[in-house]
């Protein structure tokens, strides 16, 4: 499969309707159902100034065809705050092109440009097709997550 030539850049506050359905296709991935009021707070915070949270879209032929949000917050083992990469999705038609690859290196680009000394994130175990990229580009950590939903 050849490799698309992929344009990263933020996704504007006028592009919600080509933003939405790769949100929706994540959720879906994930058996996730969200209240539309998580949704249009994670839009709002997207483009507030004041947030720490952020969205990059991979643009290919000018369609979007993938995105990445992710958040900066701060840790007890560093000065630098660590950036979370909270959400990854690329459409299937452009999966096997180089386009999540694209995004994870533009949120490595960005959070070290702004300081940060760590890029995370979780994935499911049995996600095995994302676990092959992620095994090129990123380190696991071995540790599980646990968690207790309030």
């Amino acid at each position: 499969m050849a490799k698309a030539n992929v344009d990263i850049r933020p996704v504007g506050p006028d592009e919600r309707a080509a933003w939405e359905p790769l949100w929706q296709g994540y959720l879906t991935f994930y058996k996730a159902t969200l209240p539309q009021v998580a949704t249009d707070t994670a839009w709002k915070r997207f483009h507030d100034a004041n947030e720490q949270m952020f969205l990059l879209g991979a643009y290919v032929d000018g369609k979007l065809t993938g995105i990445v949000q992710f958040l900066y917050h701060r840790s007890s083992w560093t000065p630098g705050n660590y950036c979370y990469l909270q959400d990854l999705f690329v459409d299937n038609n452009a999966r096997g092109h180089g386009v999540g690859r694209a995004l994870i290196e533009a949120v490595y680009a960005k959070a070290k440009a702004d300081g940060c000394s760590r890029v995370h994130w979780l994935t499911q175990n049995e996600n095995a097709q994302a676990r092959i990229l992620y095994d090129q580009v990123a380190d696991n950590s071995g540790f599980m997550q646990y968690r207790k939903i309030l």
